[in-house]
């Protein structure tokens, strides 16, 4: 298991009397990708320009390898920023933004040639060197960026919602790249998204946040699969959220039917919120349904139809590759492993 290298005990922040972050506590391992994700306002950023020496928490502690920075500035913390404006010096070139940091440091300029053009190959820019910036599109510039951030070779890398500012192809592209980079590097990234298909293609570990505080924290299958709260269920993806009863381990009742499931650790007969993804239903016909519902309405999404069927106690959204009429009446088909039990919010 890596070592933590990052630290934030019972943090607190507020402006004005309005918190922002409420007593958080979080920790960070070496070599992870961490996401911190949620909805704007939720305090995301603010935890990471805390991590990142550009906020001073209002009550807490911030550790370093065991060690508290609270009182150290932001150039002297083994950290870099790539912002979602990636700042780049027009006037400059490609090769002097990059090296601009290292030059400030004094560093040999025959080490600065060699680290700049290796960070440039490394962000799949090798010959861009003598281009300007501001002859680059927004791609181009983003590598840049984070060529500029990594070239210090810093321990931690922050990333405030870098791809935010680039097309859907663009940004799916970069999302590999990045990965591949933090992989190939070996070091800590921390991202901040709001973009939940982003949080779950590239982390270790999401951290899903909401007014202030921390919602869940687990790899990407286990807050898809397992989320803790009906926020999370429906923050990340898709999914239909409907009272149960939980009769004892493993058995559910909801919707008028009782339900083999995996679940277990509820009180007997205790009310419970049963969540089920879209994509978890098979659409069968209405005599092997264990739900049996007319169709309201199918949207054509690319890869599947969504599709609305209303039953007597829930109108379910439904997922599926096979196309349904509007009218047409249904059955939904759950397996145990489709259902998943969550103690009330």
């Amino acid at each position: 298991m890596s070592t933590k290298i990052i630290n934030l005990e019972n943090i607190h922040k507020d402006y004005g009397g309005k918190v922002v972050l409420d007593n958080l506590n979080l920790y960070v391992r070496d070599k992870e990708f961490v996401t911190l994700l949620g909805p704007s306002g939720c305090g995301k950023t603010t935890t990471l320009r805390i991590i990142g020496g550009f906020e001073t928490p209002s009550a807490g502690v911030v550790y370093f390898d065991g060690v508290k920075v609270n009182d150290v500035p932001p150039n002297k913390r083994p950290v870099n920023t790539v912002f979602q404006r990636y700042a780049l010096f027009n006037h400059l070139n490609v090769f002097d933004n990059v090296a601009f940091g290292l030059r400030i440091q004094k560093v040999k300029e025959s080490e600065i040639k060699d680290r700049v053009n290796r960070m440039l190959k490394l962000v799949s820019l090798p010959d861009y060197g003598e281009r300007m910036s501001n002859e680059l599109s927004g791609g181009e510039q983003q590598r840049v960026a984070i060529a500029r951030a990594l070239v210090n070779h810093p321990r931690v890398l922050l990333l405030d919602e870098p791809l935010a500012a680039l097309d859907l192809k663009l940004r799916k592209e970069m999302q590999r790249e990045l990965k591949a980079i933090q992989q190939q590097v070996g070091i800590t990234f921390v991202f901040v998204t709001h973009d939940q298909e982003e949080a779950l293609t590239m982390s270790d570990t999401i951290v899903v946040m909401n007014k202030g505080k921390i919602q869940q924290i687990g790899t990407p299958t286990d807050i898809y699969n397992e989320p803790k709260n009906a926020f999370v269920a429906n923050f990340i993806g898709e999914s239909n959220i409907v009272p149960g009863v939980m009769h004892h381990d493993k058995l559910v009742s909801f919707c008028g039917r009782t339900f083999d499931c995996l679940d277990g650790g509820f009180a007997p007969d205790e009310p419970v919120d049963v969540v089920v993804r879209p994509e978890d239903f098979e659409v069968v016909s209405p005599e092997q349904g264990q739900l049996v519902g007319t169709v309201k309405s199918v949207l054509f999404m690319g890869v599947h139809y969504e599709i609305m069927v209303e039953t007597e106690h829930f109108t379910w959204t439904v997922h599926s590759i096979n196309h349904a009429d509007v009218g047409d009446r249904v059955g939904l088909f759950l397996t145990p492993d489709d259902i998943h039990i969550m103690h009330k919010s």
